[in-house]
C-alpha cells in the first residue's frame, strides 16, 4: 500500500510541475494587453515660408519707409504741376494786369455803352491789382531818383511818392474816361490787323496819339488822354513841395503819357508773340 500512495505522490508533485510549467509558457505567449496611448499637446502651428521681400513687407519701418517715399514723391510731382501752372499763367501777359483791356486781333471793334465804360475805368483805375502795382513801380522809380529831392529816402518817403503817384493817376485818368465818354472816343487800345514787325510797331506807337470816333473807323487825335494827362500833373501841384510849377508839371505828366503809353500799346501788341515763344499755351 505505501508503495502504491508513494507512487500517486510522485505523479501528483510532477503533475503540479507540469502544470506551473504550462501556465507559465502561456502567460509568456500570451499578447500584451494594448494600453491607452498618451495623450500629447498638438504641435505649435509654424510660420508659413516666405521670401526674404514677405518679411521685409510685414515689418512695420519698412511699410512706414515706403508710405512716405510714395507720399514724398506724389507731393514732389503735384509741386512740380503747381509750378508749371503758375509760371504759364504768369506768362500769359495778354490777361495779366500789366496790359489790361483791350481789342484782340480778329475782334470786331464795337463802340462801348455807357456801364461798360463805367466798368473798365473802374478796372483801370481802383479795382484791379495793376492800377496799384504800377504806381508802387514808378513810386519805387521816383525813390532812386530821389525825387521830389524834399521827401526822404526811407519808407515815410516811399509811401509820399506813392500816394502822389497814386492821386495823380486818378486824376488823370477820370479826366480822360469823362472826355472819352463825352466825345464817345474809344478808350481801349486795338491789337494791329496788319502783318509785319515794322507795320505792327508803327501801329503801336501811332495808335498813342490817335484813336477812333464813336463810328470806330474815323481815327481822332487822343485829345482827352492828354488832357487828363496834363489835369493829373497839375493838380499834383496840390500836394508836392515848393517849388512848384503847375505847368510844368503838367507838361511833364503828357510826356511820360507819351513814352509810357507807347510801351505799353507795343507790350500788348506783341505779348501774344512772346507767350508763344516762351511756350505759354493760350
Amino acid at each position: 500500500m505505501w508503495g502504491m500512495g508513494n507512487w500517486i505522490g510522485r505523479l501528483w508533485l510532477l503533475a503540479c510541475v507540469l502544470g506551473i510549467a504550462f501556465g507559465s509558457g502561456v502567460a509568456q505567449d500570451a499578447p500584451a494587453q494594448p494600453t491607452a496611448p498618451q495623450q500629447q499637446a498638438p504641435p505649435a502651428p509654424q510660420p508659413p515660408h516666405t521670401p526674404q521681400s514677405g518679411r521685409e513687407e510685414s515689418n512695420p519701418g519698412k511699410i512706414a519707409a515706403q508710405k512716405t517715399k510714395e507720399a514724398t514723391i506724389e507731393a514732389a510731382d503735384l509741386t512740380r504741376k503747381a509750378g508749371e501752372a503758375a509760371l504759364i499763367k504768369a506768362r500769359d501777359w495778354e490777361s495779366g494786369w500789366v496790359t489790361g483791356i483791350y481789342v484782340p486781333r480778329g475782334q470786331q471793334r464795337v463802340s462801348l455803352s455807357e456801364e461798360q465804360r463805367r466798368q473798365l475805368y473802374l478796372q483801370q483805375t481802383l479795382t484791379t491789382p495793376g492800377a496799384y502795382m504800377k504806381r508802387m513801380f514808378a513810386a519805387g522809380i521816383d525813390q532812386v531818383r530821389g525825387a521830389p529831392q524834399q521827401w526822404d529816402d526811407g519808407w515815410g518817403g516811399y509811401v509820399e511818392r506813392f500816394a502822389s503817384r497814386e492821386g495823380q493817376f486818378i486824376t488823370a485818368n477820370s479826366l480822360a474816361a469823362l472826355g472819352n465818354a463825352a466825345l464817345k472816343y474809344e478808350p481801349r487800345y486795338d491789337q494791329c490787323r496788319c502783318r509785319g514787325l515794322w507795320r505792327r510797331t508803327g501801329h503801336a506807337v501811332v495808335r498813342n496819339f490817335i484813336t477812333y470816333d464813336r463810328s470806330e473807323q474815323h481815327l481822332r487825335p487822343q485829345l482827352a488822354l492828354y488832357g487828363g494827362a496834363f489835369g493829373g500833373g497839375l493838380v499834383s501841384t496840390a500836394w508836392k513841395p515848393h517849388p512848384r510849377n503847375g505847368f510844368a508839371e503838367g507838361g511833364r505828366a503828357m510826356l511820360g503819357q507819351a513814352g509810357y503809353g507807347a510801351l505799353l500799346n507795343l507790350f500788348i501788341e506783341f505779348a501774344g508773340d512772346i507767350n508763344r515763344k516762351l511756350g505759354a499755351k493760350k
